[in-house]
């Protein structure tokens, strides 16, 4: 066993924060959730030092960090919260900042959300029927997965080819107005 007292452990976190942030930024391309994964990546270290020798601390840190990325990137909340096509799509009625009490806007929207439900609805299968069940049934992907008898990570993959070929559409159509 080789235990570090905390001052030895917060000289190994100074020198190894710089490297730790840098393999961290390098996964997931945000400086803020690489800053909070450095900070978890030597909060997991911290608890667990004493199992590892110390002329592999570096090596050890790295993998930890990169173990933790992969971790954050697999996540059900990232993968939501950061799904590719999003951009593409119209705010929801009433979302902040919105101008819900605007008559002319609401027409507007409910053209706008017309139109993209009849884009959604013509997708080519296997994506029409599960953006069908994502975005106008508004089922989560994983009560999707159940319904159609096929893994999560399929569906997944599927809902974000399906917001790829939506965003391309609506991207033509702005094109062509």
């Amino acid at each position: 066993m080789w235990a570090l007292t905390n001052e030895e452990f917060t000289g190994l976190m100074q020198q190894y924060q710089k490297l730790i942030y840098t393999v961290c930024l390098q996964f997931v391309h945000e400086p803020h959730t690489a800053e909070d994964l450095t900070q978890d990546t030597f909060l997991s270290a911290f608890s667990a030092i004493d199992r590892c020798e110390p002329q592999y601390y570096k090596q050890w840190l790295v993998r930890v960090a990169a173990n933790k990325c992969k971790d954050h990137l697999k996540s059900a909340w990232v993968r939501k919260v950061d799904a590719p096509g999003d951009d593409a799509l119209p705010e929801p009625r009433g979302a902040p900042g919105s101008d819900a009490d605007d008559p002319a806007v609401n027409l507007a929207d409910r053209a706008g959300a017309a139109e993209l439900e009849q884009l959604v609805r013509n997708l080519r299968e296997p994506y029409g029927k599960i953006a069908v069940m994502y975005f106008l049934e508004h089922k989560e992907s994983s009560e999707i997965a159940k319904l159609v008898g096929r893994p999560p990570a399929t569906i997944n993959s599927q809902l974000w080819r399906a917001k790829l070929l939506l965003r391309q559409q609506i991207t033509e159509r702005r094109q062509n107005e």
